[in-house]
This record gives structure tokens, sequence and C-alpha cells, in this order.
């Protein structure tokens, strides 16, 4: 129920609002305009009236009326008019839109209700149509005509094609309305129609016009005052057959037929030709029709044409229409033996020892002018034909060179083409030398894409000719043996070389003058007839680095891929923070050194290749410089080799010098290893009791000693007790001491006899300072009966300790 009540309110309104549109407002509201299509830009004025009575809903109270274009408020003006009527007036001053929905509305219960509406268009008068042309077709003898629209005047508007009956005098095309008559309504919004033939009257004068209309007005276009069949379009004819005239080669006969409908008129027609290597055509007028024959003299021997042929009605209109062009014919005229002279260019050698010389001739072509027909060889002879005898042919090829050899001297042969029809007259080519006088200068400018202009100074003596050579120039040698020109004017100082020539290509060029009598030295010059930026740069490499410097290398591009002569190279680096530099080197040059380089530094480097027409980066490289020069680091490396080798200089001579070493680290002589450790004296019967230590005989190892006996001393020295005198030595004594020093390998050490004992060296030089046991020498110097000091020497330690402990017991026994 709630929702019931809250709900009639809307409903209400809705339906008050149906009422209002449906049946309250119908008559209620009237919108009047000056008129409804007006030009573009132009003004326009509207009012609109409300009739109170007739609007429920809006008897009581006031009534306010508001306008809108299409979805827009414009303001306008109210007032009360007369019988009870509200009236609002709006005038805009400028209407800019083509179309437009102009809305009355008054206020009611808060909203604004459309009540009244006018629609208004705008545009411009219809453009005058233009180029009106008429074609009369044949087949159906329809006029067709066709023009243009012009300018669009966004408005609706009608186009009829309209034609007016004959007159007498149609000068001026001058009519009377009554005369007009509609000819046909183009469809579909197209700018031509077909009048049909029962609108029309032929060989008679009519006036055709177009008319445009719309509501702004009425445009026409020029009228044409034409007899139908002054534009009639006759099908094009066909070419029966074309041959040449017996006994005037040059010339030939050509037959056709004319198209179908037409034999009973008066034509006028056309013939058109060209050889397949010819851009333009030859053009062929004043043919008449209806002959259906015709002859043409001046063309070429031996060359296929193509022919072709058009007609159409003589009259003495302007308006007249030419057919479409035959389907076309070929034909090949007859041969004839070539004529005329060939261009030569030569080169001459010695062929070694056999006296001969190698010629390498080379010759233009002849022109289809001359060649009369297809060339099937060419002939070289050394000398000229003569009455029905021919020479000895010495080169016969289909080509446009021929190297041979010929006897030394020889200074002239004979070159001549040949065809299915005959042989040419010989050209006599001279072998002249190339010794004279050169030119002064030589340039070569682009005259296009494909060609270039050489331009050179004339010299002080006469010119007969000039010949030019170029070649291009690739990173495999090769030669183009067409590359050549000869320019006949000798005063010329320009030539156009067309032949082989390529954009980003190097051509090198050379120019020989022709004098009378020798050819001169040639002069060269290098061109390119377009340049762009290289196809890439160079690779760089890393030659050499250091603390502070870096030497680049590179390869000269291939010459292909220069795309132009290079003017520069500039080498870029830069480091880690940004710092770029960069430095321009010479094109002829191959290597580049990088100098104020920052130590054990990373760096970018990269090389770009310029020409006049742009230019083209190569790859980076990275390098990171050294912490040492390489001087520093062969000092340094010297250095440790020094030091080295006298560290080990040093080490030789302390182990090989005994001298140095006993300084440096003294021997100590090893006691158990002495001569005395190893002596074994022979027991005395003065000391029965005490026992010798004697190491067994095959005992290896050293000997301990346990006693030392110290024989008697010198007589001038006394011990404090005189002992008695020893007895004669036994004669066990005169046994030799031996030494062990193997198994089984006894080595005499000594032999003690009755005149002394005599020791050999214990240790070589320059050992420690050896000492002798020596008795009965007869010196008498401090040494008793058997020899012995009494005293230890002074110099050997082990002596002097050893007398402590044995001098005691050595005087005891002495005095028993």
């Amino acid at each position: 129920m709630a929702r019931r009540g809250a709900g009639t309110p809307f409903l209400l309104q809705l339906s008050l609002l149906l009422l209002l549109h449906l049946g309250g407002t119908l008559g209620c509201a009237s919108v009047a305009v000056v008129s409804p299509v007006v030009p573009l830009g132009s003004a326009v004025t509207a009012s609109c009236t409300i009739q109170r009575e007739l609007c429920r809903g809006l008897e009581q109270g006031k009534v306010r009326i508001s306008w809108m274009l299409d979805n827009k408020f414009v303001a306008g003006s109210q007032h009360q008019g007369p019988g009870g009527t509200e009236v609002s007036n709006l005038t805009l001053p400028r209407f800019n839109r083509t179309q437009a929905r102009l809305w009355c509305c008054v206020e009611w219960n808060g909203t604004k209700q459309r009540v009244g509406m006018a629609e208004i268009r705008a545009g411009y008068p219809p453009a005058k149509p233009l180029n009106l042309s008429c074609v009369l077709n044949l087949s159906d003898y329809g006029l067709t005509c066709q023009w243009e629209q012009g300018s669009d005047s966004h408005l609706p508007t009608s186009v009829v094609l309209k034609c007016a009956g004959p007159r007498a005098h149609c000068s001026g095309c001058r009519r009377s309305r009554a005369q007009a008559v509609m000819g046909c309504t183009p469809q579909g919004g197209h700018s031509h129609c077909t009048v049909p033939r029962r609108l029309l009257q032929l060989y008679r004068q009519m006036e055709i016009w177009v008319s445009a209309t719309n509501a702004l007005g009425t445009a026409e276009s020029e009228h044409l005052c034409i007899d139908p069949m002054d534009v009639v379009k006759l099908d094009p004819p066909t070419l029966q057959s074309i041959q040449s005239i017996p006994f005037q080669t040059d010339c030939i006969a050509l037959s056709w037929d004319v198209a179908r409908g037409t034999e009973h008129m008066e034509l006028q027609c056309e013939l058109r030709y060209r050889a397949p290597e010819d851009s333009a055509w030859v053009l062929v007028t004043g043919i008449i029709g209806r002959a259906g024959t015709a002859q043409r003299c001046g063309f070429l021997f031996g060359t296929q044409y193509h022919f072709q042929m058009r007609c159409r009605r003589s009259s003495a209109s302007a308006l007249v229409y030419w057919s479409e062009w035959s389907p076309g014919r070929n034909y090949t005229t007859h041969e004839k033996a070539p004529t005329g002279k060939l261009d030569a260019w030569w080169g001459a050698q010695p062929a070694g020892a056999g006296g001969r010389l190698e010629v390498q001739l080379r010759w233009k072509a002849p022109r289809q002018r001359e060649a009369n027909g297809r060339v099937l060889g060419y002939r070289v002879t050394l000398s000229p034909r003569r009455r029905g005898r021919d020479p000895p042919i010495t080169c016969n090829t289909t080509h446009t060179q021929c190297n041979f050899s010929v006897p030394a001297g020889t200074r002239r042969v004979y070159l001549s083409a040949y065809n299915a029809a005959g042989e040419s007259a010989p050209t006599e080519v001279i072998l002249l030398e190339r010794k004279g006088q050169p030119l002064a200068g030589l340039r070569a400018v682009p005259g296009g894409e494909d060609s270039l202009w050489v331009h050179w100074e004339a010299p002080l003596a006469p010119v007969v000719a000039y010949v030019l050579e170029w070649q291009r120039v690739t990173a495999e040698p090769g030669h183009c043996s067409s590359c050549w020109q000869m320019e006949h004017d000798g005063t010329a100082t320009a030539a156009l070389i067309q032949d082989g020539i390529e954009p980003f290509q190097r051509y090198n060029i050379s120019l020989y003058p022709i004098y009378k009598g020798t050819v001169g030295v040639p002069v060269h010059t290098a061109a390119y007839s377009q340049q762009k930026a290289p196809s890439h740069a160079p690779k760089l490499h890393l030659k050499r680095i250091s603390k502070s410097e870096a030497e680049l290398c590179w390869e000269p591009l291939p010459v292909e891929m220069q795309n132009g002569f290079i003017t520069s190279y500039t080498i870029f680096w830069a480091n880690s923070s940004a710092d770029v530099a960069s430095a321009t080197v010479n094109p002829s040059l191959s290597s580049f050194v990088i100098q104020g380089l920052k130590p054990s530094t990373l760096y970018k480097v990269h090389i770009m290749a310029s020409t006049a027409a742009g230019d083209t980066n190569g790859t980076s490289l990275t390098l990171v410089t050294t912490v040492l020069d390489d001087t520093e680091i062969q000092f340094l490396f010297l250095t440790l080799g020094l030091v080295f080798v006298l560290l080990t200089v040093l080490l030789i001579c302390f182990q090989k010098n005994e001298r140095m070493k006993e300084q440096l680290w003294p021997s100590v002589p090893d006691p158990a290893n002495s001569s005395l450790g190893k002596w074994v004296p022979a027991a005395t019967s003065r000391c029965p009791q005490e026992p010798l230590q004697v190491l067994a005989s095959r005992e290896p190892g050293p000997a301990a000693i346990s006693t030392v006996t110290v024989l008697e001393g010198a007589p001038g020295k006394q011990p404090e007790k005189e002992p008695p005198a020893l007895p004669a030595a036994p004669t066990a004594l005169s046994r030799p001491y031996v030494r062990q020093e193997g198994p089984g390998e006894p080595v005499q050490y000594a032999r003690v006899g009755g005149a002394g004992y005599r020791g050999q060296r214990l240790l070589p030089e320059p050992a420690p300072r050896f000492y002798e046991n020596l008795r009965g020498r007869g010196d008498g110097g401090g040494v008793g009966d058997w020899g012995f000091l009494e005293e230890p020497p002074a110099t050997f330690p082990l002596l002097q300790g050893l007398r402590i402990g044995g001098a005691e017991e050595l005087h005891e026994c002495r005095a028993d």
C-alpha cells in the first residue's frame, strides 16, 4: 500500500505530461520562420505563438516561452499578443549549420516542454556544371553526355540534361522555351546520362546543356550546338597486311578494313609506328580511310616496327572524336649490308722475343641505322679486300673485341661487320703510339643518378678525336671491354657518360686525346654519379695500450661499401664518467693514437666514417688502460731479474768457494773421525798392564780411544821425573798401522820404523791444517826417541784437551 501511494504522484504527472503532448498542445503553439531554407551564414528569424485556451494546464498562471536549437538553449524575447496569446520572437544573426531543428518550449510544472518545431536548412545556390561533352554511340545511336558537377551546395539539387530541337539557324543556339525538351536525368548522383535515339535529330544541329536547381536558385552549363553525328566515336579499323615495296626496301605498303557501319562515311585516319628501342611514336596523318591502303617510306633496314591505326568521321567540327587505336601489328623490314665506319680503340704491346706485337682491339657495334639488320659477326684483316680476292682473316668473332698478334712493325688493320645481306666496307684502324701531349686538366661531375659529365681543357695542338675510358672500382680486379666511347668532335671540352653508370659506385675515368699521327698520354680522375653515407664503418682493433695512451688501427673500407669519397674518420672515446672526446683523422690513415687517458680506466671507443652525403657509426670497442707504462714494466722486470741473478750468483759463490765458506761457516773437526781415533799403536813392554783398545779389523764405525799414551818427549825438555831410557823398539813395531776403510779392504795409513814415522795427509787442500807424527827425524827439535812431541801443539785443541787426562799415567809408566 505504501508503495502504491508513493507511485501515484509520479503516474499522475506522467498522465498529465502525455495529455499535454498528445492533446493539450494540439494547436496551442505555432512556430513560423521567414524561410526554411537560407543561405549558409545568413540570419534566421522565427516566432512562436502560444494560445492559452488550447494548451491544457496552462490556462492559469504566467506562460514562459524559451527556444532550443537542436539541443542548445537560445534566448528570445517574449510579449503578449492579440487575443490573449503569448508571442516569443527569435533572431539568429549567423546560421552556420547546414541543417537544424528549432524548438519552441514552455515551462510547465518546473520542466520545459517542447510544443512546436521548425526545420531549417542552409546552403549555397547550385554550382555551374563544367566541361560538358557528348559522344554518339553507333551501336544504339544514343548520345551520352558527361560533365563536372562543381562544388557541393549542401542542399537537395536536381540535375537534368536538356536538349532543344533543331532550328533553321543555330548560330548562338537561341531558342524559345517551347522548343526545350527534357533529355535525361542522371541516376545515383552521377554526372553523366544518355539521351535516347528517339529524342535526337541526326545530321542536324541541336542545343544541349545541363541544368542544376535547388531551393536557392538554378545554374546552367555552357550550351553545346552540335550535330549528333559530329560527336560520333567510331570503332577502330583493323590492319590487314604490311609488306615492303619491291626495289624500294625503305618503303612499306599497308592495308586495313574500316569498322562495320562506317562504310558509307568519309573517314580521316592516322598511322603511328615505332621501333622497340624508341620511346616516341612516329605519326603519319592525312590518310583517307575509305581507300583501305597507304604507303610510307623512310623505314630502317632490318628493323622491327610496331604499327597502329585510328580513324574518325571527316567533319569541319572540332568536336569530332577519334576512334581508339587499333590492335598493334609488328613488321620487320628487309635487310641490307651494313654501312658506315666503326668506332675502334686499341692497345698494343710487344709479344716477347718473337718479334711480334700483341694487339687488343675493341670497337662499338654499329647503330641500327648503319647495321641495316642483325649483325652476325665482325672480321679483322691485315689488308683491305681487293678485286675478287679476300685477304687472310686475322680474327672472326661475334663479340666487340678481339686479341691477336701481328708482325712487329704492323701499323694498320682493317675491321668490317657483316649480316645476312652482305659485309660493310672495311674500317681502317691505325695503331698509333701513345706518346703525344697529355691534357692539362680533367674533372668529372654527376650528370644524374646514372650518368657522369666529364670536362677537360683543350690542348694547344689540334685534336682529331677523344677517347673516354671508365672502369668501375671493385675489390676484385676486373675489366669492362665496352666501357669506353669516342668523341669525334676535336673541339669538344665535355662529354656525357651514360653507359653502365650506377649510383654509389666509384669509377676511374681516363681520357686520351688523338692527334694526327699519335695518341696523347692519358689523364685520369675518379667520380661518383651519386653519393650517400657509407654502408658501415671500419672495425676498430687495439694495437697497443698503456696507462695514458691507446693506439687503434682499422682496415680501410672496401670501395663497394664506401658509397662515396671518404672525407674523414672521427674517433670518439668516453669513460664511465661520460667524459666524451673526439678527434678527426685523415682518410688516408688507418691508425690513431689516443693520448691523455687516465690509468686503470675503462673506455668505450667507436669510429665514424663520413662522406659528403652522410656519416655512419661503427661498433663500440671497450678497452682498459694499464696501471704502468711499458717502460715502467720493463724497468720493474729488469730490476727483479737483476736481483734474482745477483742472488743466484751469490749462492753459487757460497757453494763453490771453500775459503768463503770457512770464513762464514768454519769447519769443526769431528774427533770421532780424526786420524788419531783410527790409530792403533803397538803395546809396549813398559806398560803391559795398559791394555790397548783396538778395533776389530772388520768392525765398521769410528774407533773409540780410551787411553792416549804419550811417548818420550824431546831431549831439551825433561820432565820432572826422568824416566829410564826405552829399549829398542821391538820387531813388532815395524809392522804397518792399518786403517780399516771397509770390509775386507785394508789401506795402509803409516809404517813405523827405526828411522821414524811419516803419516799421510788427512784432508785435502784447502782443508784445515794437517799435522804429522814424526819419529826420529834427526832434527832434535823437541822430539823423543819415538818422534812424538812432548807437548801437544797449541794449534791442536783436541790434543791439548787429551794431555791433561793422560800425562800422569804416562810418567808413571815411564818410571816403571
